[in-house]
């Protein structure tokens, strides 16, 4: 079907509405789009330059580095090389709760700021405020990156993903989406068959150019569309986010949509962090925005093919600036370039973040990922979770306390469980002092004992538990 306002969108509504919005994301967009093919040389003495300017930002203006610095005998100014810069130290996640506050710029203490609150897939929800000159720039680069996978801005996007955005901002936010960002939304926190059914005849009647979705969602829907008349359309391109995409997902993706998947890795607390490009064969870091470290447990460098903690230092955000921060994951770096001439660095492989989908005993699935923005986040005082589903009608909740934990949060965990899960649903509160990583340095937000389509990993799985309503 031909898509006559596509070039409308992008050539027209795109540049209008940034003028609107007085946004240069679109010129750095173009920027972008020309600088990604400097040398890896070129790039990497640009990132040093960022890296510098940033730590002298973050030294001069906010107090929690300029101690941080001082403690370690780091000063700025002497600053001669990466090698130097890694022995700052580290900066988790605990310290963005702890000392959030005092980790603003004073240059921004009166600035309108974004809030950008993770949705905890490690487990624990942190804070990180963002300016407005950085969100453009994070907003150009993922919009190069997106491209990457055949799609072009104005083009119809089907989101399989929960929390439509757009919803939030009112009647602005409805205008744009359908003037301009053109989504409509498959939302995995509540999901029947009937959904699958209703989102497929959509898709099949107006195809969209892009399918953007969390792997195991992607996964979903081509197994529904494989078993129910194939998918009948033809995308663009294919996204997976959020989580690891399994090569038994990619393929069977894949297979039934007839598209190469994007794979894309970011987080919300620095943005876009790497993505495939057209050649899939690893993802390029975005390092106009972003300086990546892939670190042994001794915190020395990892080997290229060598899995390691990922470090991010977010070069953009000079509101509440991000030095060398544990993000949580665990990926490994590639060797060599990539044959699509970018001399952007990648990465061979991303090996953090899992979550389950839960099955209800109402018989839908219920993605992890989805519960960490409605579950974990809607209770006050909890400082980390994890959602263990033991049974069908039985989870056991991990807690770790947080100072305003106390009967408003216990309660609202009842509601929640009942809303999400079931009526019937009983649950367990396990209070521990921490939730473990497992083996390979990762936590599991959510885990499912229960067989659903997901648990069958590597084989073709029916969607018998996802049984249309009479």
């Amino acid at each position: 079907m031909t898509d006559l306002w596509s070039p409308i969108a992008r050539c027209l509504v795109a540049p209008a509405w940034a003028r609107w919005e007085r946004s240069p994301y679109l010129k750095h967009y173009r920027q972008l789009q020309k600088t990604q093919f400097d040398s890896p040389e070129v790039i990497r003495a640009r990132q040093w330059n960022d890296v510098n300017a940033l730590v002298a930002h973050a030294y001069r203006t906010v107090p929690f580095y300029r101690e941080r610095l001082d403690a370690a005998g780091i000063a700025p100014g002497k600053l001669r090389s990466f090698e130097d810069f890694a022995q700052i130290p580290c900066l988790t996640k605990a310290d963005l709760r702890e000392h959030g506050p005092r980790m603003l710029s004073a240059m921004y203490a009166k600035a309108p700021l974004i809030a950008k609150q993770t949705s905890g897939s490690t487990g624990i929800s942190v804070e990180v405020l963002v300016d407005e000159a950085a969100q453009q720039f994070k907003r150009a680069a993922t919009l190069r990156s997106d491209e990457w996978s055949g799609w072009r801005l104005g083009q119809r996007v089907a989101m399989v993903w929960g929390n439509p955005e757009y919803l939030k901002r009112g009647w602005r936010g409805r205008l744009r989406n359908t003037l301009l960002e053109r989504r409509r939304y498959l939302d995995t926190v509540k999901l029947n068959a009937d959904d699958l059914a209703v989102f497929a005849r959509s898709l099949r009647k107006t195809p969209p150019s892009l399918i953007f979705g969390h792997a195991h969602s992607l996964y979903l829907l081509a197994e529904y569309l494989r078993e129910n008349g194939g998918a009948g359309f033809r995308p663009r391109g294919i996204i997976s986010s959020a989580m690891v995409l399994h090569p038994f997902q990619r393929r069977v993706i894949e297979e039934v949509l007839g598209c190469p998947v994007t794979n894309r890795y970011g987080c919300e607390e620095v943005s876009l962090i790497a993505s495939e490009c057209e050649q899939h064969r690893g993802l390029h870091i975005n390092s106009d925005g972003v300086y990546v470290e892939i670190l042994r447990a001794d915190g020395t460098p990892a080997e290229p093919g060598e899995a390691g903690a990922v470090v991010i230092t977010d070069l953009r955000n000079r509101a509440m600036p991000i030095l060398r921060y544990r993000v949580g994951d665990v990926a490994a770096r590639a060797e060599g370039a990539c044959p699509c001439g970018r001399g952007l660095p990648m990465l061979e492989r991303l090996e953090g973040r899992e979550a389950d989908y839960v099955v209800t005993a109402r018989g839908e699935l219920v993605s992890g990922i989805s519960l960490t923005e409605n579950f974990a986040m809607l209770v006050p005082g909890i400082a980390q979770l994890q959602i263990v589903q033991e049974q069908l009608e039985h989870f056991v909740l991990r807690i770790v306390k947080g100072p305003e934990y106390g009967a408003a949060s216990e309660a609202k965990i009842r509601e929640l469980v009942a809303e999400r899960f079931g009526t019937q649903t009983t649950f367990a509160c396990d209070y521990v002092a921490r939730i473990p990583q497992e083996r390979t340095g990762k936590y599991r937000f959510c885990i499912s004992k229960v067989e659903n389509p997901f648990t069958r990993q590597g084989t073709r799985s029916s969607c018998h538990l996802l049984q249309p309503s009479a």
